[in-house]
């Protein structure tokens, strides 16, 4: 297996969704997306990047003294190499979390992992793409997140719950689509309809907007 990954960008800032939310963490970017999302914030991370060793990678890490870390994209697990990179972060005592599309087979990830997946939803453009079949593989370690763009999607999302019984397996994330849905109106509907889920907004934009690195 190579021990080289196509990087984006290595930074440190605070998490700004999932479990760890507000924790002092360092972002692993890797370069590549096979999805084209309607509401993706990430594009920069689509081509470009920069191939850096393992060594290089677990170096700058290292640097930040942070105790977690996230491996995002683009979608990480388009280059191969990372599941290897995330055994070796978990290898070090790293608290490690894995922010994915949903869309690519999830069973090789090591289990020390917290994955945060992704089931696309229809206002997306994407939705097609969700491998059904990573479900069965969540854990209560991990977390399905749902990006909500309109009361179609809300609908749909609540389909899924219900569905795969998502609830008694992992903790549910829904989240609006920044400048799209109402967050307030988002949180409204869940309130409404009781659900078991954990609204959430995106901490860095709220602090630092859509600054890249941030």
């Amino acid at each position: 297996m190579s021990q080289s990954l196509r990087i984006t960008e290595i930074f440190h800032s605070l998490q700004g969704e999932a479990r760890t939310v507000g924790w002092p963490t360092v972002f692993v970017r890797l370069t590549g997306c096979p999805l084209r999302c309607g509401y993706c914030d990430t594009t920069y991370a689509f081509k470009g990047g920069k191939v850096l060793s393992f060594a290089e990678i677990l170096e700058r890490v290292a640097g930040f003294g942070a105790r977690h870390v996230t491996v995002t994209g683009g979608e990480p697990l388009a280059q191969p190499g990372c599941t290897e990179l995330l055994r070796q972060l978990c290898d070090r005592g790293y608290e490690v979390s894995l922010e994915t599309s949903g869309a690519l087979d999830v069973a090789p990830v090591d289990p020390r992992v917290s994955k945060v997946m992704d089931l696309k939803t229809p206002s997306s453009g994407e939705s097609a793409r969700n491998r059904y079949e990573n479900i069965a593989l969540l854990t209560e370690r991990d977390q399905v997140k749902f990006v909500i763009g309109d009361e179609a999607d809300y609908r749909w999302s609540v389909e899924q719950l219900e569905a795969h019984d998502l609830p008694g397996r992992c903790e549910v994330l829904f989240s609006p689509v920044a400048d799209v849905l109402p967050p307030a109106r988002l949180a409204e509907w869940i309130l409404r309809d009781r659900l078991p889920v954990r609204f959430q907004l995106q901490l860095h934009k709220i602090l630092w907007g859509d600054e890249a690195g941030r």
